[in-house]
């Protein structure tokens, strides 16, 4: 049932009554929660994405996103019931579909530009199965203007109107790894924004349907890509100054994890912690969409956050001449290797800079994460694991560390690099 044009109200009855045919275009970290939570409510989907075996255990009602609580129950419950199917038929599934989300990654180039080349896919095979009453939502975190103008250009080269034939909105995630079906669920209320008032109501009618806290509309999609983009920015920076704050205080001889235990307790304040750098899609990343010559504190916060590798190994550095020793030939594991702990996830971790520094001193690197398996420590860290034996020296990048069980005479947790 075509949703373009309905009040939020009519289209959340038709989500609920199983009339809304829906395609989710990338099956990813993301995606597959998101397509197995509106199948969930009574949606039929099809999960769209380009890698087959992706789309085969879909098919077979195996999730294969792991560490997300309910998903494995979401996928096979919904895939038997004939509810979520999966293709790798983007335009077919578009023809099929009177609502079209596009969650596909943006990752950065080289040159700290946004790489929109799979969005631009999709968009492309959207186009070419694109009905009148049709509503196309992008949930990506994109630059700001990208929804309303590239997007836009793609699908209307379909012959028909964006905010005249077919509905268009930007409704970004809100999820974090390791608890997405929650968010999606109702965690946080969804951000909603159209490029008509019509496009905006026919998307909150949609995620009202599925989120428990209701719906947020703002004025526009380029608003709404804004406000995901200002989420993971405010985190950069805050991290940011935490990372300074704690070498300001190390040089006073003051312990940062008191001043951000005291600083907090007022109510204006929510001082983060400071760590060896950022890492994961989300907040490395998104500051570049909107990094130019007139954001110095953003581009400065990115520098502040990507150096902090450095300055660990420096401290560490310092710890070992204190011992009588030198990082060149010494045997040092990272431990935690991982972006955040309990989350699998290796992208933009700190540990690869860290490895990095430590090799260019001249140690003896390994790697050891709990989450992670020797192949993987190799395919991703480029380093040997550790595998059972001892060495001198253990950075734990994780506050978890010593928690690790690894074998080495000296164990040294951030709060000592700090101190």
């Amino acid at each position: 049932m075509k949703v373009y044009g309905l009040s939020p109200e009519e289209v959340s009855a038709l989500f609920t009554e199983g009339m809304v045919e829906i395609a989710v275009y990338g099956l990813g970290k993301m995606g597959l929660p998101l397509a197995a939570v509106f199948a969930e409510r009574g949606a039929r989907v099809t999960g769209v994405d380009i890698n087959r075996s992706v789309v085969d255990a879909v098919n077979r009602g195996v999730n294969h996103i792991k560490g997300e609580p309910m998903l494995d129950e979401l996928v096979r419950r919904n895939v038997e019931a004939g509810r979520l199917r999966a293709t790798t038929d983007a335009p077919g599934a578009a023809r099929r579909a009177d609502v079209m989300v596009i969650l596909v990654p943006v990752v950065l180039t080289p040159e700290n530009r946004p790489d929109l080349r799979a969005l631009e896919s999709a968009c492309r095979s959207i186009a070419q199965g694109i009905e009148e009453g049709d509503m196309v939502i992008v949930e990506t975190t994109l630059p700001p203007g990208t929804t309303a103008g590239k997007v836009r250009s793609i699908l209307e080269s379909s012959g028909l109107r964006a905010g005249e034939d077919f509905g268009l909105a930007h409704c970004p995630e809100r999820a974090m790894t390791g608890r997405v079906v929650r968010d999606i669920m109702g965690a946080y209320p969804k951000i909603v924004g159209g490029i008509d008032r019509r496009s905006t109501e026919a998307a909150m009618g949609i995620y009202r349907a599925v989120n428990s806290r209701g719906v947020i509309p703002v004025a526009s999609a380029t608003t709404a890509e804004m406000v995901k983009v200002a989420e993971g920015v405010y985190r950069d920076v805050n991290i940011a100054i935490a990372n300074e704050l704690a070498i300001v205080s190390r040089k006073h001889g003051v312990n940062i994890w008191e001043v951000i235990r005291a600083a907090n307790t007022q109510p204006y304040c929510n001082l983060h912690l400071p760590g060896a750098g950022v890492g994961g899609h989300c907040i490395p990343v998104y500051p570049w969409f909107i990094i130019d010559d007139d954001t110095r504190l953003l581009r400065t916060a990115r520098e502040v956050n990507d150096s902090m590798s450095d300055y660990l190994v420096s401290r560490l550095e310092e710890m070992l001449k204190r011992e009588g020793e030198r990082l060149e030939g010494n045997e040092i594991a990272v431990v935690g290797l991982t972006y955040r702990p309990g989350v699998k996830e290796t992208y933009h971790s700190p540990a690869r800079l860290v490895i990095k520094h430590l090799r260019r001193r001249g140690a003896r690197v390994y790697g050891y994460d709990p989450l992670l398996t020797e192949d993987e420590i190799r395919s991703t860290m480029g380093v040997e694991p550790l595998n059972g034996g001892k060495v001198r020296w253990a950075v734990c990048l994780h506050s978890n560390g010593h928690e690790f069980g690894v074998k080495a005479e000296r164990k040294i947790e951030l709060r000592q690099i700090f101190s």
